[in-house]
C-alpha cells in the first residue's frame, strides 16, 4: 500500500509523464521475438527468443550490431529491418496493453502532459499503440527515427520532454529495460523501473 502512494506522490509532483513503449505500455517483446527470428531466417540465420529477450528494448541496429559481432556475420540491415518490420506488422492485430502502466497513461492524460519514448521505429509503434486503443492519450510520440542515437543516449527522453515544453528535471519517465532507465537517468529524468509494477 505504501509502494502505491510512493508511486502516486511521485507521478503527482511530476509535470509530465514519458513512458517508453515496448514492454511498458504494450506486450510486444514476444512479437518482436517472432519477428526477429523471421527476419533472421530469411538471412538463413537462427535465434531463439531467449536470445531476444535478453536484449528487449535495444534498438534495431544496436541489435544488430551485437547479432553480427557475436555471430561472426554481416547481415544486410536494409532487408533484414524490412522482414522483421514486415513480419511485426502481420501480427499487429495481437498486440495487447499491459494494464498496470497503460492505466496509469488513461488516469493522468488529462491532468498532465504525457508522451512516448521508444527505441521502436515509428512504423511500428504509431501502430501499435493505435491497435492498442493508447495513441490519443498521448501529446506526442518520439521514436528512434527522431533522434540520431539510441537508449542509452537521453536523446529520446530529451526530445520527449522538449515536444511537451516542460524542463527535463520535471518529468517522470516509466521504462522496463535497463538501457532505458539509464537514458531517463542521463537525461535528468526520475525513472520508474515498471518490471516492479507489473
Amino acid at each position: 500500500m505504501s509502494e502505491m502512494r510512493d508511486l502516486e506522490a511521485r507521478i503527482n509532483a511530476a509535470e509530465a509523464l514519458i513512458f517508453d513503449c515496448d514492454g511498458t505500455l504494450l506486450k510486444t517483446p514476444d512479437l518482436y521475438a517472432l519477428g526477429w527470428q523471421s527476419a533472421f531466417g530469411a538471412a538463413g540465420l537462427k535465434i531463439d527468443a531467449d536470445w531476444y529477450h535478453a536484449r528487449a528494448g535495444m534498438s534495431e541496429h544496436v541489435l544488430m550490431d551485437e547479432f553480427e559481432a557475436e555471430r561472426g556475420v554481416t547481415l544486410d540491415r536494409g532487408q533484414t529491418v524490412r522482414d522483421l518490420r514486415k513480419a511485426v506488422l502481420r501480427q499487429m492485430h495481437t498486440v495487447a496493453e499491459i494494464p498496470a502502466i497503460a492505466s496509469i497513461a488513461r488516469k493522468y492524460h488529462d491532468r498532465k502532459p504525457v508522451a512516448v519514448a521508444s527505441g521502436g521505429p515509428k512504423a511500428i509503434v504509431i501502430p501499435a499503440l493505435e491497435a492498442a486503443g493508447l495513441l490519443p492519450l498521448f501529446k506526442s510520440v518520439v521514436t528512434m527515427d527522431d533522434v540520431a542515437n539510441a537508449k542509452p543516449s537521453p536523446d529520446l527522453f530529451l526530445l520527449a520532454a522538449e515536444n511537451l515544453a516542460i524542463p527535463a528535471k520535471a518529468c517522470l519517465v516509466f521504462e522496463d529495460s535497463p538501457q532505458g532507465l539509464l537514458a531517463a537517468e542521463r537525461a535528468g529524468m526520475s525513472a520508474i523501473d515498471v518490471n516492479g509494477l507489473m
